[in-house]
């Protein structure tokens, strides 16, 4: 009988803001030192209006900033890391219980300790917290340096 190894697997959520992209960086090093594949996620939601009609431009695709985003935070950590198997996704729904839900079957699940949400000055952000106390297997909270905290 012949058994396949899966190698172990590190989920990255980013937005785009230093901590998340801190956080990329800090798996990544982490996904070298443990021949793991390291997957890369975003998330995306329709802007919500809360009961206050707006039009949205017709160019507005939330997905393709989404892409975007990921494009643009992953091409360097390839460049730097290119022993390392990434896989990229930007996925429709609330950041908190998609990582979560990601987070089923991995190693690690790697967080910036806040993104780009409203309360930006919190120590540790709610998609953070959530993640930690409900994630399927072991959280770490990266900060980033103090030179690049947004």
């Amino acid at each position: 009988m012949t058994t396949t190894a899966v190698s172990p697997r590190i989920v990255v959520g980013i937005d785009g803001s230093s901590d998340s992209l801190a956080a990329l960086e800090w798996a990544a090093r982490q996904a070298e030192l443990t021949s793991s594949t390291l997957e890369v996620v975003t998330t995306w939601e329709w802007p919500n209006s809360y009961g206050v009609p707006f039009t949205l431009p017709a160019e507005y695709d939330p997905d393709a900033d989404a892409r975007r985003i990921l494009e643009d935070a992953v091409a360097p950590v390839h460049v730097a890391h290119p022993s390392v198997s990434i896989r990229a996704s930007a996925v429709k729904g609330p950041p908190a219980s998609t990582l979560v839900d990601l987070s089923q079957g991995a190693d690690l699940l790697v967080v910036g300790s806040r993104g780009h949400g409203e309360f930006t000055g919190m120590l540790i952000g709610s998609v953070s917290n959530h993640c930690a106390s409900h994630a399927h297997c072991t959280v770490v909270v990266v900060r980033p340096p103090a030179e690049a905290r947004d």
